[in-house]
């Protein structure tokens, strides 16, 4: 079963979350998805879903939003006044990650322009433009000389963090397209398609 981030509302009563609770979750990539009606989700993973946002808008949070963080805020470690710049900065991870940086009070250039810190999305051409401008380097696309590769990993608090941000008005997750359960094929395929602008989330309730 694919999809590995959702939001939706807790059925169980937990140590931690009771039943009707919305939360939302990036969830361990070595278990089934999450493209059901229903899940099973380990608890230490579910945050708060942001008060602000449709649920629609919440699942486009947890994957882009923790590899966005986890990037510039942990490999990267950002801080305020460096020039950024972001290749694939209008993709499902790229556009949050512009929003994060000048959050951080940090500055957003053009992939390929001087910088302090390259964060890549892309990988191949768009990667080997821009590194020899970049000060220190950190990719989710590919492994590659010079640069720090990772995959994001579930974090609860860092969840918890995007989340108030987001209420605070500072990120919003943008949508590409919607599509419901029935139609995940067509999700997928579209997914997978360049031209994107932002992310493509699967309805499972009406």
């Amino acid at each position: 079963m694919p999809s590995y981030e959702l939001s939706g509302v807790v059925a169980d009563d937990t140590d931690e979350f009771s039943a009707g609770d919305e939360v939302t979750a990036l969830t361990p990539f070595d278990r089934d998805g999450v493209a059901a009606d229903y899940a099973v989700v380990p608890v230490e993973v579910l945050g708060p879903k942001p008060r602000s946002l449709r649920h629609v808008e919440s699942a486009a949070l947890p994957m882009p939003g923790l590899s966005a963080w986890q990037a510039l805020m942990v490999h990267g470690r950002l801080r305020s006044g460096e020039r950024v710049g972001i290749t694939g900065a209008h993709g499902g991870v790229g556009h949050l990650a512009a929003q994060l940086v000048r959050s951080q009070g940090a500055i957003l250039v053009e992939a390929g322009e001087p910088c302090d810190l390259l964060f890549d999305t892309a990988g191949g051409e768009a990667l080997a433009r821009s590194a020899d401008q970049a000060g220190r380097i950190v990719t989710i696309a590919e492994e590659s000389p010079g640069a720090h590769y990772f995959v994001v990993e579930p974090d609860r608090e860092q969840l918890r963090e995007l989340a108030r941000r987001v209420d605070l008005g500072e990120l919003g997750p943008e949508i590409d397209s919607i599509f419901p359960l029935a139609e995940a094929h067509a999700a997928f395929t579209r997914s997978a398609a360049r031209g994107k602008h932002g992310k493509v989330v699967l309805r499972v309730i009406e």
